[in-house]
C-alpha cells in the first residue's frame, strides 16, 4: 500500500508540474458547457470575413505564428498600445496585415454576444487561423481550447523571437526547437508560404547583391530569377508585395515543396529547406505527397499551439482583444 501511495503522489507531482508550466491543460470540448456554439460562431465571423477579402487567410494564419513565437499563443499580438510600444507595434510585426486583427475582433464580437467573459481571444485566434486554412483548401482539425490572454504585451520583447527571411537550416532549428518543435514541425509550418505575399526587401538581395561572384543567387532558377527582378527592381516602392507561392498563391497546397525542388523559393530561408542536405529528404516527401504534408502541417500546428500557454492567474479572458481588462496591467 506504502508503494501505491508513493506512485500516486509522484504522479499528482508530475501533473502539477505540467500544470504550472501552462503544459497539458487544453482539451477539444474546453466550451462545451460553457459556450458549446463557440465554433460554429467562430467559423460563421471568419467566413464572412474570408469572403468580403481574401487576404484573410493568409493575415490570420501569420497573425496566429507571431503570437505563438512571442510570449506563446496568449494573443499578446492583439493589444494596442497608447504609447505605440505593444508587440503589434515592434518593427518585425508591422508588416502583418489589418485583415488578421479585424477577423478576430469581429470574430471576439460575436462570440461575446452569445457567451459574455467566457472565451479567449488566445482561443478565438486558434480557431480563426483553423478555419483560414480549411478555406483556403487546407487541411481541417481539431483545435485544442482552454487558453486565457497574456498580461504582457512588449515590443522589445519580439527581436530574436521571430525566424527571418534569410535564416539557414541551423537557425531555424534553433529558434523552432525553443517551442519544443522538431524539424520536421518546422519545415511543414513553413509550408505555410504556400499562400500569401513577401515584401521586395525581405529577398532583394538574392538578386542584386548576393555574393561578389554572383549578385544573383545560384539556387535560384535563372527564369524565376528574372521575374523577381521585373517585379522589384533595385530601390523599388517598399509596399510591392510577391506571392510567396508563385504557382497557386492563394491555394493551401503541397505546391511550396515542390517550387523549392524547382529553385523558386523566394525567401532564403525557404530555399535551404531544399538545398541543405539535412532537411532536403523531407522537402521531397512533402512536395510528393500532399497527404504526407497535411499530416505533419496538423500534428505541427496543434504543438505549436501548446506554446506559452497562460493558465490561472497568469493570464485573463479579455473583453476586448486589444485591451488588457485592468488599466493597472503593464502592457
Amino acid at each position: 500500500m506504502e508503494i501505491i501511495r508513493i506512485v500516486l503522489m509522484s504522479v499528482l507531482m508530475a501533473f502539477t508540474m505540467l500544470i504550472s508550466k501552462g503544459e497539458g491543460q487544453l482539451v477539444e470540448n474546453f466550451y462545451a458547457s460553457s459556450c458549446p456554439k463557440v465554433e460554429s460562431i467562430v467559423t460563421k465571423a471568419v467566413t464572412t470575413k474570408f469572403s468580403q477579402t481574401i487576404i484573410t487567410g493568409q493575415a490570420t494564419l501569420r497573425l496566429f505564428f507571431h503570437d505563438c513565437f512571442v510570449e506563446g499563443c496568449d494573443a499578446s499580438i492583439m493589444i494596442s498600445s497608447p504609447n505605440g510600444d505593444a508587440e503589434k507595434d515592434a518593427t518585425e510585426s508591422l508588416s502583418l496585415a489589418g485583415d488578421g486583427f479585424d477577423t478576430v475582433i469581429k470574430a471576439k464580437q460575436a462570440v461575446e454576444a452569445a457567451c459574455p467573459g467566457v472565451v479567449s481571444c488566445a482561443d478565438i485566434l486558434a480557431l480563426a487561423t483553423r478555419d483560414v486554412i480549411g478555406l483556403l483548401g487546407g487541411p481541417s482539425f481539431k483545435v485544442e481550447l482552454g487558453r486565457k490572454d497574456g498580461l504582457i504585451s512588449k515590443a522589445s520583447r519580439v527581436e530574436g523571437n521571430l525566424p527571418k527571411a534569410n535564416f539557414n537550416l541551423g537557425q531555424l532549428n534553433a529558434l523552432f526547437s525553443k517551442h519544443g518543435l522538431a524539424q520536421t514541425d518546422m519545415i511543414a509550418l513553413s509550408g505555410a508560404h504556400t499562400i500569401g505575399f513577401s515584401h521586395c526587401d525581405q529577398f532583394t538581395n538574392r538578386l542584386y547583391s548576393f555574393s561578389r561572384s554572383s549578385p544573383v543567387d545560384p539556387t535560384l532558377d535563372p527564369t524565376y530569377a528574372g521575374n523577381l527582378i521585373a517585379q522589384c527592381p533595385r530601390n523599388s516602392d517598399p509596399s510591392v508585395v510577391v506571392p510567396l507561392d508563385p504557382q497557386s498563391p492563394v491555394a493551401f497546397d503541397n505546391v511550396y515543396y515542390t517550387n523549392l525542388m524547382s529553385g523558386q523559393g523566394l525567401l532564403t530561408s525557404d530555399q535551404v529547406l531544399f538545398t541543405d542536405a539535412a532537411s532536403q529528404s523531407t522537402v521531397v516527401r512533402f512536395a510528393r505527397n500532399g497527404a504526407d504534408f497535411n499530416e505533419a502541417f496538423v500534428a505541427a500546428m496543434r504543438k505549436l499551439g501548446r506554446v506559452g500557454v497562460k493558465t490561472g492567474k497568469n493570464g485573463e479572458i479579455r473583453r476586448d482583444c486589444t485591451s488588457f481588462n485592468s488599466k493597472t496591467v503593464k502592457g
